[in-house]
């Protein structure tokens, strides 16, 4: 079910997703060669109870840590350790949220650890950019299938590929509500948007084929061709004046 908040609930939900916005920028900031993911892990997580907020993701379905962190090949779902460094080179993807007030944010970017490849910022500068094309169409009066085409179309005339098995989502009081929002479609398809539907928008771009395949921790996505993966995500409003991005500081 799909539930169309006010705009007093909205501004209410700010709260959480500029929470989750400035945990997201202070984590990235953290990518340096050297750091463990679990250290980035826990500068997310103490920067998020300082606020008087609760680390959303921190045991959702059983997930482990505050943040998922995946680097280089792994699309989604890393899970912070002790053991895991970063070096340079590494692109960093960081997903997280908070939760304050009954309501949920949502946000993720990939980050870069020292100097990366050409070939690697040029991964991450299309999906971050296909998730901005993907939030022009969060109009009221369009469909979910506007918003899927224009992230699919992005970024596959730049030669890369478009996870299927994972998507975007409504946010709300609950982390994960209705409807999925994916990354590819068809224009003028699928449900039509709504002005109070809270949405996250969340490419998630391989660098070679589409296939992944998960780990055996039962969290850990990889790319099944071992080529590289980005991943942006915005909590977004479908207002009567256009999309309104509550997790952007």
């Amino acid at each position: 079910m799909i539930v169309l908040r006010t705009a007093k609930e909205i501004d209410v939900m700010r709260k959480a997703c500029v929470i989750s916005a400035e945990a997201l920028q202070i984590a990235g900031e953290a990518v340096k060669p050297g750091i463990t993911t679990y250290e980035i892990d826990k500068i997310a997580y103490d920067y998020i109870k300082k606020q008087g907020a609760e680390p959303n993701f921190l045991n959702l379905y059983g997930f482990p840590a505050t943040a998922c962190i995946s680097i280089n090949d792994e699309v989604i779902h890393g899970i912070p350790s002790k053991t895991r460094v970063l070096r340079e080179g590494d692109i960093v993807s960081i997903d997280l949220g908070a939760k304050v007030d009954g309501y949920n944010g949502d946000n993720a970017a990939t980050f870069a650890c020292g100097k990366i490849s050409e070939e690697a910022k040029r991964l991450c500068d299309t999906t971050r950019e296909s998730l901005y094309k993907g939030i022009e169409q969060a109009v009221a009066g369009n469909r979910i299938g506007d918003i899927a085409y224009a992230v699919q179309s992005y970024c596959e005339e730049r030669g890369f590929s478009v996870v299927r098995e994972y998507t975007g989502h409504g946010v709300g009081t609950s982390l994960h509500e209705d409807p999925s929002v994916p990354n590819y479609g068809t224009p003028g398809r699928g449900q039509r948007l709504l002005p109070g539907m809270t949405i996250a928008i969340e490419p998630m771009i391989n660098q070679g084929k589409k296939a992944i395949k998960c780990l055996p921790d039962g969290w850990t996505v990889k790319t099944l061709d071992g080529k590289l993966s980005a991943h942006f995500e915005h909590t977004v409003a479908v207002t009567k004046n256009g999309p309104l991005i509550l997790t952007k500081l």
